[in-house]
């Protein structure tokens, strides 16, 4: 006679049944899951899609029902000593090689470019870096200096910064046009008044950061045509400054220069670039502008030391791309965003 079975036996026969389908289940749609990451690999969901954003715009026209404040007509420029002062700085900022460049016919002081490739038609489109508002807010405390600085020292900033230069020499010919040119353009402007569209246009904050990597898709499609896939910019016909200005690279504007702020960056591009676009018309989506930003700022250019900017820390702009700061954020976010949380965290600073 066979032995008898354990009266459990059963039960466990059972049990290790189950087990075993399960696993084999289990076994199946691990190799299922597998299959299907090869054949259908899954997309990233945290970046835009490239093609998607870059492809976008342009977007519906702004909503404003004014134009920017009328420059003064070059006519009422008087014909006095003063007004061939006025007429000089006008030529120094729409043709600041032909004068100041490396061939410049009064000295070489700058790197090439004019200033009028950042200050379009010379400084007086809205909101396209617009000169206008200098003569009523300066002289003032610039935060960044810790210093009151009058229209002189706000030239030689942008001399040194933006056209990687030196300063003119105090009294020069030069400096002296410059001035009498943007005092004129701020006649009629009561002081500590800034009129509808001057400097840059507002720009919302991204709920992100801003991305390089997308970025370098709208630029391929947006702006490549003219600044070239290097971003070297075209030169003018006559050899003299740049028709298309140089985004990165040696002959570009440095890292301490306004526009290597994001933000100043992402406003000027969605109030003026790519060419054609107004305030009023632009061409870039809000996201457009901030990547597309994001990734010109990512590019190498010339570095100048600043050590004595922002004496005050606390005054320090929120995107400002270096530190020392009094936060906890980081260098990147600083830089890139997302930039409510470093706003939230600053509230007395204007954003």
């Amino acid at each position: 006679m066979s032995a008898a079975l354990p009266p459990d036996h059963g039960p466990r026969l059972a049990r290790l049944a189950r087990w075993l389908l399960l696993a084999a289940a289990g076994g199946g749609l691990l190799v299922a899951w597998a299959l299907s990451q090869v054949c259908w690999p899954a997309q990233p969901t945290a970046r835009p899609a490239l093609a998607t954003e870059a492809a976008d715009g342009p977007p519906p026209p702004g909503s404003y029902h004014r134009p920017a404040y009328a420059a003064p007509d070059t006519a009422t420029i008087p014909r006095t000593a003063l007004g061939a002062d006025i007429r000089y700085g006008r030529a120094l900022v729409a043709h600041t090689a032909q004068y100041l460049g490396p061939s410049g016919t009064a000295g070489h002081y700058t790197n090439g470019m004019n200033c009028q490739n950042c200050h379009l038609d010379a400084g007086t489109r809205g909101f396209a870096n617009n000169y206008l508002a200098v003569a009523a807010t300066y002289p003032k405390l610039r935060a960044r200096s810790g210093t009151v600085e009058g229209i002189d020292r706000r030239v030689t900033d942008c001399i040194e910064r933006s056209l990687n230069g030196r300063a003119l020499p105090a009294g020069s010919r030069e400096q002296r046009a410059l001035v009498a040119y943007l005092a004129w353009l701020g006649q009629g402007i009561a002081k500590g008044k800034k009129v509808y569209g001057t400097g840059l246009t507002k720009l919302a904050y991204l709920p992100r950061a801003a991305d390089p990597v997308v970025g370098r898709a709208v630029y391929a499609a947006k702006c490549q045509s003219c600044h070239g896939p290097s971003g070297q910019g075209q030169p003018a016909p006559d050899g003299r400054g740049y028709q298309y200005p140089p985004l990165w690279g040696p002959g570009s504007y440095t890292d301490a220069a306004g526009l290597y702020r994001l933000s100043s960056l992402a406003r000027y591009a969605k109030a003026a670039m790519p060419y054609g676009a107004t305030f009023d018309r632009p061409q870039l989506t809000d996201a457009q502008a901030w990547d597309v930003a994001a990734f010109i700022n990512s590019q190498p250019r010339p570095h100048r030391p600043t050590p004595h900017d922002w004496p005050d820390l606390r005054q320090k702009p929120i995107d400002h791309p270096f530190g020392p700061y009094t936060d906890g954020f980081s260098a990147r976010q600083h830089k890139y965003g997302p930039f409510q949380p470093i706003a939230a965290a600053h509230p007395d600073l204007a954003h």
